[in-house]
């Protein structure tokens, strides 16, 4: 059975980040911009919890999961796959 998608070729990862001209995603800045105030949060959240004497290792252990969200978020946004997903 053919659903129509034999003409439409796969896009890659790579092709997705490589593409600047905003149709297949955003534009680097705007995903920048959506994702900035999550990685404000966890950070200002970093910094009150280690200014209420939790240890330093605590610190360590929290940051990379707050990057690596924001990370993916930055991902997502870049690549159009949050707008793939609600239209």
């Amino acid at each position: 059975m053919d659903d129509g998608r034999a003409e439409e070729a796969e896009r890659t990862t790579e092709d997705l980040l490589s593409s600047d001209d905003g149709v297949d995603g955003m534009d680097r800045w705007r995903a920048t911009k959506y994702i900035a105030p999550f990685v404000f949060i966890g950070l200002l959240d970093l910094a009150l919890l280690l200014g209420w004497g939790l240890d330093p290792l605590w610190g360590f252990m929290i940051l990379p999961p707050i990057l690596f969200v924001s990370v993916l978020g930055w991902i997502a946004f870049r690549t159009g796959f949050a707008e793939d997903r609600t239209g």
